[in-house]
């Protein structure tokens, strides 16, 4: 289940907490105009920011979450976020419609390409 990718953990990390930094600010430096894509987007940020800070890894604050629940909440979060314009409504928008399926798709390519068991 932890495969084996070109991406280590402390980089997953790393682009874990850019992400969700750029989850909080992307409604105000892409000028969202719906007020649910905000919503979501800023819940979205902190929630990546959370699941970072807490999870077992060396880029990590404090270690509560096991990796393989942080690679499930991975594979969840790229889900919603990929569904998140069309579940919430705001697929007319172009702007915000666009950085969500873009940041779903490369969450999800990070979590598959990440190496989540440290080298033997």
């Amino acid at each position: 289940m932890l495969r084996q990718g070109p991406i280590s953990r402390f980089l997953h990390g790393v682009i874990e907490y850019v992400a969700g930094v750029l989850l909080i600010a992307a409604p105000f430096l892409f000028s969202f105009e719906s007020d649910a894509a905000t919503a979501v987007a800023v819940v979205a940020g902190v929630v990546v920011l959370a699941v970072a800070a807490s999870s077992e890894g060396p880029s990590s604050l404090i270690n509560s979450i096991p990796i393989a629940v942080h690679m499930l909440l991975d594979f969840v979060l790229a889900a919603v976020l990929i569904a998140a314009p069309f579940l919430f409504a705001f697929s007319g928008e172009t702007t915000a419609t666009a950085f969500f399926l873009v940041l779903g798709v490369a969450h999800l390519l990070v979590t598959i390409g990440t190496r989540f068991r440290p080298a033997a």
